[in-house]
């Protein structure tokens, strides 16, 4: 258990979104972490991806439920917080592997998260996160 309120929100993202070979993702408990309108923009494409929580649920909902992605796994390598009154950020290395169409992957990157104090405690209300790749490797 952490006492960094704002880090104990973001490892439950990544316990909701990860799942081993025979298990499910806990999509549904996302929206207890988001406030209602969050986004999460993927920039590993040519453009920014921005969705709702909605639009980031759905495909990988879909691709679970057709057997097309079997497992899922992503962690905080390490990480920082800053806070101040009642915006915080965490900027963080993760690593993701799983397994798609029967084929295994892996990936590394960073993830920036944005947070709000809410009456019901820290919610996400951004995160935008980048892949590692030939031109934009991890430092270290």
């Amino acid at each position: 258990m952490t006492n960094d309120p704002i880090l104990y929100v973001l490892r439950g993202f990544f316990r909701a979104v990860s799942f081993d070979v025979g298990g499910r993702p806990s999509y549904a408990k996302l929206r207890d972490l988001f406030i209602t309108d969050g986004k999460l923009i993927n920039t590993t494409g040519d453009a920014p991806d921005v969705a709702t929580l909605d639009a980031f649920i759905a495909p990988r909902q879909r691709a679970v439920d057709a057997g097309e992605l079997t497992s899922f796994e992503e962690v905080e390598l390490e990480g920082a917080t800053q806070v101040f009154g009642n915006v915080g950020h965490r900027f963080s290395t993760y690593a993701k592997t799983g397994e798609r169409d029967g084929v295994g992957f892996s990936g590394r990157g960073m993830i920036s998260t944005q947070f709000v104090r809410t009456a019901d405690g820290w919610r996400i209300s951004s995160m935008a996160w980048d892949d590692e790749r030939p031109g934009g490797t991890l430092p270290g």
